[in-house]
């Protein structure tokens, strides 16, 4: 009787508190990718290069990735409740930070303090959707929260680029104040899940919170600056490295020898788990790589503005969001969850292919169609991963297990940020060397190209060295877009290698019925 009980209660108990939740979830995943079109207008606002924009997300994204598997444990300390009103709290009041900043180095450390503070959001949202719909219910919430992790990121740049068209880029994060008081204000009014075990304060394990820390920023920052100064050539590369292979070891022993750890790596040893997590690290690096390069391409290739850039973006939340119907009318038909899934990375890495064909005139109407392809499968690849890696796990382990389950997500987003910045800065000085080497007196064409130019720019400049000199200037901003659009082809490329792996491990995941009441209860 108690196990068929929460099916016969009316529903909006559970709707209103997973719906502020939900709200909360949302504004934080936006915001990681709310800049993406607007790179471009904040690094002139704040006077910063195009080396430096990247760290707006990246700094977001490893900030979150160190909160996020510590989630579990604050949850217990501080109750479900109370833990997303104070991160909910901190991530409005970094989110005025963030417009009030004055240069680049400020913006990335308030970035930085707005994802650490709010990404105990996310996680906790996860495991709450176990305990607001246990038994059959869970496919259809797990639909939900994955829609909202494939969709919010897709629409922050077409979001984000109307926000600093027609307001400023200020506007990007002061545009958070209301719905994070309200998000805040129903948090601490509605949802009430479990106490506070303040108890748990003592035996915390700090030393592994540091080393975790410290392996994780070590580990972005060789990511995102290793291109520029030529990776272990350069003396803080190589630092960086071996602190964060020490730390990262150290991290590990620790984590698998303390009794009460801050991170549950042993739920790794459970094979859905582990499985899931990788395919949650190879889906996170598709949506949030695919969302940096694309912008990146528009504004500085095509040389198109915010709004227009986040209108070319749309189609992917539109894909997204005909995706979710399709999603949830065949899960509930009792479609087998793997195979959604495998769907789902399927058509995420064809996605990828169409990308790689990308050339120098590319616009919406080129970009329209890979967008949708990529846009629609995303609930597929990421709804089933929480229902066939965290689904695996007992309840007692869900806490825990959901920060790493999330971390794994957000690190890939971040490696894949960075790995997409190291192939665009290697491969287009190695692409600019190779057309350049190939423009000599013997390439008939070269020839007509410079003749024709230096005509035109000479009767505009009306002296003929200066002529000569534009025409060469301009032969090598030619050169130079080509060698670069080249480059985010091999970006989409290697993607697109990624999504292979994850296809071949699908078959390796058991089936998981969905936890029933009484294991809810025990949340």
């Amino acid at each position: 009787m108690n196990a068929a009980a929460p099916a016969s209660n009316p529903p909006h108990p559970s709707i209103l508190p997973f719906t502020v939740m939900c709200v909360g979830m949302f504004i934080a995943l936006l915001d990681i990718q709310i800049v993406a079109a607007s790179l471009q207008d904040i690094g002139g606002g704040l006077s910063a290069g195009q080396d430096q924009i990247g760290w707006l997300q990246t700094a977001y994204l490893i900030a979150e990735i160190i909160v996020i598997p510590m989630s579990g444990w604050l949850t217990r300390v501080f109750s479900t409740r109370w833990l997303f009103v104070s991160s909910a709290l901190g991530f409005t009041a970094a989110s005025a930070l963030c417009g009030m900043a004055w240069n680049i180095e400020s913006m990335i450390a308030f970035r930085a303090l707005q994802g650490m503070l709010g990404a105990s959001m996310i996680p906790t949202v996860f495991t709450s959707t176990f305990h607001f719909f246990p038994g059959k219910r869970q496919p259809l919430a797990a639909a939900v929260i994955g829609t909202i992790a494939s969709v919010a990121p897709a629409l922050g740049p077409m979001i984000g680029g109307w926000i600093t068209d027609t307001l400023s880029w200020h506007w990007l994060f002061y545009i958070n104040l209301v719905p994070g008081l309200l998000v805040a204000a129903g948090a601490a009014a509605w949802v009430d899940i479990d106490r506070p075990e303040r108890g748990l304060l003592k035996d915390a394990d700090y030393l592994g919170i540091g080393l975790m820390a410290i392996f994780l920023g070590n580990l972005e920052y060789v990511l995102e600056e290793g291109a520029r100064w030529n990776w272990l050539d350069d003396a803080g590369i190589r630092h960086s490295t071996w602190a964060a292979v020490v730390a990262g070891v150290l991290f590990v022993w620790r984590s698998l020898a303390y009794a009460h750890p801050i991170v549950e790596l042993r739920a790794l040893s459970n094979r859905n788990f582990l499985i899931g997590c990788v395919l949650s690290f190879i889906t996170g690096m598709g949506i949030f790589g695919t969302i940096y390069l694309i912008p990146l391409f528009l504004g500085y290739v095509r040389e198109l503005s915010a709004w227009q850039t986040g209108v070319v973006l749309s189609a992917t939340g539109l894909g997204s969001l005909l995706g979710v119907p399709c999603y949830i009318a065949l899960a509930r038909r009792g479609v087998d969850t793997r195979w959604l899934m495998a769907f789902g990375l399927a058509m995420f890495g064809l996605s990828m292919l169409s990308f790689s064909r990308i050339t120098h005139d590319w616009g919406g109407d080129q970009l329209f169609w890979p967008q949708i392809i990529r846009g629609f499968p995303q609930v597929f690849a990421v709804a089933p991963a929480v229902t066939l890696g965290l689904g695996s796990l007992p309840m007692e382990r869900l806490k825990y297990a959901s920060g790493l389950f999330n971390m794994m997500r957000n690190l890939g987003g971040a490696v894949g940020i960075a790995i997409c910045g190291a192939i665009l800065n290697d491969r287009t000085n190695l692409h600019f060397e190779r057309i350049a080497s190939s423009l000599n007196a013997t390439h008939a064409p070269l020839g007509v190209t410079i003749a024709g130019m230096q005509a035109r720019l000479q009767q505009t400049l009306g002296d003929g060295t200066r002529a000569t000199v534009a025409s060469l200037a301009e032969l090598r901003q030619l050169v130079y877009r080509e060698a670069s659009t080249m480059a985010y082809a091999d970006a989409f490329l290697v993607m697109l290698v990624a999504f292979a792996i994850a296809i071949a491990l699908v078959p390796l995941l058991r089936k998981v019925a969905p936890q029933g009441a009484s294991g809810a209860a025990g949340h």
